[in-house]
C-alpha cells in the first residue's frame, strides 16, 4: 500500500474521531486545513463541545439548548472574547513598563484582572504562557495560576515546557525596609521560572512580589537577566 493510500478515508470513522478528540484546539485546526475529509471530522460538534466543556465548564450548563449546534462556532466566539480581555492585561503591563519598571500596583492589579475575567488555566496556558511575550506576562501568567487557581505544579511546568519558556529565568532584588538607608542592604535571587513552579526558591520569589505592595519591603525589582542590554529591562519596582 502507497503512503497515498493512508488517508482519512480509509480509516473507520470511530477511528478518525478518536484521533481528532485527543487534538487542542489549535492542533485541531490545524488538521482541518490538511483535506476536505478531515475538515469534516474536525468541525464535528461532539469534539467542540467537548474541548469547550474542558475549558470552560460553566458554559455547558443544564441550561444550555440540548439542541444546540455549532459548538465550533460557540468556541471560537468564547476564544475571540478571551482573548479581547488578555490583550487589555497584555497592553497594560506593557505600556507601563515602557520605561523598564512596573509598580506593584500595576503588577497585582494584571493578576487581580485575570481573576476578575474569570481566566481559567486553559485560556492563561494558550494567552500568557508564550514565548513571544516577555517575561513578566509569563510571571503574571504563572503567579496567577499558582497562587490564585492553585493549579497543580506538575500542570504548570508541563505548560512552561509545551511553550518553551521553561528556562526563561528573572532576577529578584529587593530592599526591607529597615535596610532602607543602608548602602548595598538589597538582597537579590535569579530564578528560572519552572524553578519557581517547583518551589526550588523556597517560595522566596512570589512571597517577595505579594509582600512588595506593603511596608514590608521598601523595593522590588524583577528584571530578565539576558535582555541584551546592560540596563535592567523587563522590571517590576515595587516601592
Amino acid at each position: 500500500m502507497s503512503q497515498s493510500d493512508y488517508s482519512y478515508s480509509s480509516l473507520p470513522k470511530e477511528i478518525s474521531l478518536k484521533i481528532a478528540s485527543s487534538l487542542e484546539a489549535p492542533a485541531l485546526s490545524s488538521l482541518a486545513c490538511c483535506s476536505r475529509d478531515w475538515q469534516e471530522i474536525c468541525v464535528s460538534d461532539c469534539l467542540w463541545k467537548s474541548l469547550l466543556k474542558e475549558r470552560w465548564p460553566l458554559l455547558c450548563g443544564a441550561d444550555k439548548d440540548p439542541n444546540f449546534k455549532d459548538w465550533r462556532g460557540f468556541y471560537v466566539k468564547q476564544h475571540e472574547e478571551q482573548k479581547r480581555q488578555a490583550e487589555y492585561v497584555i497592553n497594560l503591563v506593557e505600556q507601563r513598563s515602557l520605561f523598564g519598571s512596573l509598580n506593584a500596583v500595576d503588577y497585582l492589579h494584571a493578576i487581580s484582572c485575570l481573576e476578575r475575567m474569570q481566566f481559567g488555566f486553559r485560556d492563561v496556558q494558550m494567552l500568557m504562557l508564550k514565548p513571544k511575550l516577555n517575561v513578566l506576562l509569563n510571571l503574571i501568567g504563572l503567579h496567577y495560576c499558582l497562587k490564585n487557581l492553585q493549579v497543580p505544579a506538575f500542570h504548570i511546568t508541563e505548560a512552561l515546557w509545551s511553550g518553551k519558556i521553561a528556562d526563561r529565568q528573572v532576577c529578584v532584588k529587593w530592599r526591607p525596609t529597615y535596610n532602607f538607608r543602608i548602602r548595598g542592604g538589597d538582597q537579590s535571587r535569579c530564578v528560572y521560572l519552572k524553578d519557581l513552579v517547583k518551589g526550588e526558591d523556597d517560595g522566596e520569589v512570589l512571597t517577595v512580589l505579594e509582600r512588595g505592595a506593603t511596608y514590608e519591603l521598601s523595593r522590588v525589582q524583577v528584571s530578565d537577566p539576558f535582555s541584551g542590554s546592560g540596563d535592567e529591562h523587563e522590571l517590576i519596582t515595587i516601592i
